[in-house]
């Protein structure tokens, strides 16, 4: 029989630790701090964690970028980064969520089981302020209908190492938009981009977060 110690070390590392940034945080100081926690979720040293920023305005491109894509960083910083995806912009006004979870104590689901889940996480966000968030197939990320056409207005980028996940999805709640002019967002060029507030809908960042709280866990549980 486990020892009382033993058995709170376990509930430790089952236990879900939700943080938010205060200011917008560099990207690779982002990183590093991602390489850090899935080290110490692997040693079973740390909780899993759901970790809520912004960034200061930047490209990143993911390990499917394409050089053509990049039109114009108009000054901002690119990043290379070991995340699943191409090119995308992250800047003040759009919430990122960086989710490090231990997929061995989840079933091991496979990776496109995972991003599924984000998706529907999304989804289920976006309902409370009204939005009618869908999937497309072929397409990461969740997107809205605008006026006949549809834009993107959610991201969706992960990394598994050994199990434990880390990167995540960014939702544009009220960010520049202008800046997606320099890359085509995600390689696809027939769709636009757009955000809660292009559409309307005033919400400030702490009724994001609370939304992505109350979502979170009807698909991930905890």
């Amino acid at each position: 029989m486990p020892s009382p110690a033993h058995t709170a070390a376990g509930q430790a590392r089952r236990a879900l630790e939700w943080s938010v940034a205060p200011a917008p945080v560099a990207y690779p100081a982002a990183v590093a701090a991602m390489e850090e926690r899935v080290a110490a979720i692997l040693a079973e040293r740390a909780p899993e964690q759901v970790w809520l920023l912004e960034h200061p305005p930047l490209y990143t491109a993911g390990t499917s970028a394409t050089p053509g894509d990049l039109l114009d960083s108009s000054g901002l910083p690119v990043y290379r980064s070991g995340r699943g995806g191409q090119y995308t912009y992250h800047g003040p006004g759009q919430r990122v969520a960086y989710v490090m979870l231990d997929l061995r104590a989840r079933g091991r689901m496979d990776l496109r089981c995972f991003v599924r889940d984000l998706e529907q996480w999304l989804i289920d966000a976006l309902a409370t302020f009204g939005v009618a968030g869908v999937r497309r197939e072929g397409r990461v990320g969740i997107w809205v209908e605008t006026g006949g056409s549809e834009a993107k207005i959610a991201a969706i980028g992960v990394r598994v190492r050994r199990w434990v996940t880390f990167h995540g999805v960014s939702l544009n709640v009220a960010p520049d938009l202008g800046h997606y002019r320099g890359i085509v967002a995600c390689g696809i060029r027939e769709h636009g981009v757009t955000s809660l507030a292009a559409l309307g809908v005033r919400a400030t960042m702490d009724e994001v977060d609370g939304a992505l709280r109350r979502s979170f866990g009807a698909v991930f549980g905890g």
